[in-house]
């Protein structure tokens, strides 16, 4: 392709459901044509090397960037971002779907906006034959049409940190660290760093599991990688200036992401549950913002066992609550 094209899709070539096809198959397919994929293979088991090579063979628009070691997907991530070629770069996993006219809305979006340092858009989750809508569906609809810039709309730094729900310019992307969760401080950078940002107000990406936990960490990562992430994300925030609008939405999300992490499955092996969950505690009092307010109902509930430290109340209250649930469903 002689001339740049407009988007630059990244691509970390991990498979572990065996969706990468799928995906590439959703942008090959997209009616909009200004734009190239770069599939980043590492030397992960999970990168499927005859796939790519397939792809890589099929069309002009994909390049493959293979990497010497296996180095997890924040590292990929920026080694892709660094190949791009794009006006703006769009990371994606190979669990996600495009809209066949997505990269076009977004094209037209920008015609409509002129340069943006960040473009917000809509996903929706699909897994066993359900749909639920994306975290920041009502967030997105409330920003209207205008551009801003971030501390125009605070309530935005709430939105779960994803970093495949936006184009970014390509000057403009951040770098991501190792360990898992690494997109939280890349996506709050990137946005607290914008100058102007507008949303594209519909539904663009599918992600094809249950839950958004993205599937790769880099190597000797863990769960307890979430703490150090937002620390780096409030350490932005507070270099960042007249940010303060922003605290108590940041602080709302990072508690919802701990908890989130506490009670989903699988996370937190048993035995490290007190030390996650008193990490998490001592998350709370430090970066509680003066005045806050709560949550309300159940959720508040949790927010304040968590800010007392309460780890037995927690576990028994949660036990509580699955066991009226289960009688519930008699």
């Amino acid at each position: 392709m002689a001339d740049s094209p407009l988007i630059s899709v990244v691509v970390p070539a991990y498979d572990l459901q065996q969706q990468l096809k799928e995906c590439l198959d959703s942008l090959l397919a997209q009616s909009f044509r200004g734009f190239e994929i770069v599939l980043v293979v590492d030397r992960s088991p999970e990168c499927p090397e005859r796939l790519v090579e397939a792809y890589e063979m099929r069309d002009p628009r994909v390049t493959v960037l293979r990497l010497n070691a296996a180095v997890g997907i924040g590292r990929s991530r920026n080694a892709g971002a660094a190949q791009a070629r794009g006006r703006y770069v769009l990371f994606l996993d190979s669990d996600h779907l495009l809209a066949p006219d997505a990269l076009q809305a977004m094209a037209d979006r920008l015609e409509e906006t002129g340069d943006l340092d960040v473009l917000l858009f809509g996903h929706n989750r699909e897994h066993r034959g359900r749909i639920w809508p994306g975290g920041a569906s009502e967030l997105l609809a409330a920003a209207g049409p205008e551009v801003f810039a971030p501390l125009e709309r605070p309530e935005l730094l709430g939105a779960p940190p994803l970093a495949w729900d936006r184009l970014i310019r390509r000057e403009a992307v951040p770098a991501f660290p190792d360990g898992h969760y690494e997109e939280v401080p890349a996506v709050h950078e990137s946005l607290l760093a914008a100058g102007r940002i507008a949303v594209l107000d519909r539904e663009c990406v599918t992600i094809r599991r249950r839950h958004t936990l993205h599937p790769v960490g880099s190597p000797g990562s863990s769960h307890f990688d979430v703490f150090d992430q937002y620390e780096h994300s409030f350490g932005l925030l507070e270099r960042t200036a007249d940010a303060e609008p922003a605290r108590p939405h940041l602080f709302t999300r990072m508690i919802r992401h701990y908890l989130f992490v506490f009670d989903l499955a699988g996370c937190v092996p048993r035995a490290e549950r007190p030390q996650f969950f008193h990490r998490a505690a001592e998350h709370y009092r430090r970066f509680v913002p003066e005045g806050y307010r709560r949550p309300d109902g159940r959720e508040g509930i949790k927010f304040s066992l968590l800010a007392t430290g309460a780890y037995a109340a927690f576990e028994v209250a949660k036990l509580s609550h699955i066991a009226r649930g289960a009688v519930g469903r008699r």
